[in-house]
């Protein structure tokens, strides 16, 4: 795949966190589906029996940092979600999941949704 270098924002490919080095294979992810839009993978830091992170490639610090023009990549994560959390067999319901901001407990600062099944999940979450 060609990929280019930079971003309009001159940041490189995939910005600066621990989810561009994991676009850019600087940091080892185990990886369940990659286009070019975005990029999923499983968790770290497991809350569930399933849980996987799907991320976009453009560097988008947070859901509220996002712009209209980012509506068709937004879809598209959403849509890759619900296709991998088939394909790991969340059949019986799973959670998406989206932290925006520091009282949303954010630790990664690029947009990222969360998957999370494969238990019975509690309400609130919190």
């Amino acid at each position: 795949m060609n990929r280019p270098l930079v971003w309009a924002t001159q940041q490189p490919y995939g910005g600066e966190t621990i989810f561009g080095k994991i676009i850019r294979r600087e940091s080892p992810a185990r990886i369940l589906y990659e286009d070019q839009q975005c990029i999923a993978f499983h968790d770290i830091a497991p809350q569930a029996p399933v849980h996987f992170l799907v991320v976009p490639k453009k560097p988008i610090p947070s859901l509220s940092a996002t712009e209209d023009a980012d509506d068709m990549l937004l879809g598209h994560m959403m849509i890759i979600a619900r296709r991998l959390a088939r394909q790991q067999g969340l059949s019986q319901g799973y959670r998406i999941v989206i932290n925006n901001g520091p009282q949303a407990c954010q630790t990664v600062y690029h947009l990222h949704l969360h998957v999370v099944g494969g238990r019975q999940l509690k309400w609130p979450p919190c």
